[in-house]
């Protein structure tokens, strides 16, 4: 390595070291500097965190999706029969079940109160039921419907009812809050860097006599910049760890809730916590939010300092 380079990388390490002193000997401004940054990462971090669950959700709750297939009074048992055995040699079915007449007459007599009445009927006024439950795996709400219209065709069938429409909406909402993620990112990015910026001003304005004399010594705007872009790198960083922790403290807090949750809906789920991806995009973000900020306001301050004569 040659001596410029070393040099280089000397003058490197201690204006990164310094920034760290002297962030370290003013520990309440720059917790709370840090801090403000953190809730701006967390926000959209947590918007993520809440539409990968969603998503994730959603996608299991679809699997309990199931067709409800009305035959017409007129079809008889046997073949009802013959169309549930139709029913599951048909690709992309998992499960079929009849139910008949009777035993739909048997259910509604015991659950609905109504048992002294209904032996005033005649005869059964219920159809048989076929109850269709598609694979749980290669079927969106596309196939679902190419599903449910191959049933109406049937010249038996009198009606087909489907639970789809829920997801499709679940699925829209999430699709909106995810571009909300989007745009609260933007802006909150906007915000971090106002908030660094500011910081780095008032820095500059603290370190002004010792600035002007950096540069009546010669020193450069690069040199004396240098430090503070230091600074903004660790307040970005310093935030983004803040917000990772935050976020991950949330996750632990409500992953009890959210599973017992699940278990009401007979569905085993885990809420997700931020994976790795999403860890790097946020220290990254933080830093290179921090840098550019430190940038775009030393470049803008230190040019008008100049040493007096």
């Amino acid at each position: 390595m040659s001596s410029g380079t070393t040099t280089y990388l000397a003058r490197h390490a201690q204006a990164l070291l310094g920034t760290i002193g002297r962030l370290t000997r003013q520990p309440l401004a720059s917790l709370f500097t840090m801090l403000v940054i953190a809730l701006a990462l967390a926000l959209p971090a947590s918007l993520w965190v809440f539409v990968a669950n969603a998503r994730a959700a959603v996608g299991g709750f679809a699997n309990t999706v199931e067709l409800t297939v009305y035959l017409k009074p007129e079809v008889p048992l046997d073949k009802a029969q013959q169309l549930a055995r139709s029913a599951r040699e048909r690709s992309g079915v998992q499960a079929v079940t009849l139910v008949s007449a009777a035993e739909g007459l048997a259910e509604f007599r015991e659950y609905s109160g109504f048992g002294a009445a209904l032996e005033a009927l005649e005869g059964n006024p219920l159809p048989h039921v076929l109850k269709v439950r598609p694979a749980t795996q290669g079927m969106g709400v596309t196939e679902i419907a190419a599903l449910q219209s191959y049933l109406e065709a049937w010249p038996e069938v009198d009606s087909v009812r489907s639970d789809t429409a829920w997801v499709e909406r679940l699925r829209a909402i999430l699709d909106l809050v995810a571009r909300l993620t989007s745009v609260a990112s933007v802006v909150l990015g906007i915000g971090v860097l106002a908030v660094i910026g500011n910081t780095i001003r008032l820095e500059i304005n603290a370190r002004r006599a010792e600035i002007e004399v950096t540069k009546l010594v010669g020193g450069s705007n690069a040199f004396v910049r240098r430090p503070f872009l230091y600074a903004g790198l660790l307040y970005g960083l310093g935030g983004a760890l803040t917000a990772w922790l935050i976020v991950s403290v949330a996750v632990a807090v409500l992953a009890g809730p959210a599973t017992a949750l699940a278990s009401t809906y007979g569905r085993r789920f885990e809420l997700l916590g931020l994976d790795a991806r999403a860890i790097l995009a946020v220290l990254i973000s933080g830093m290179v939010l921090g840098l550019v900020g430190a940038w775009i306001s030393s470049a803008r301050h230190l040019a008008s300092i100049e040493p007096r004569s």
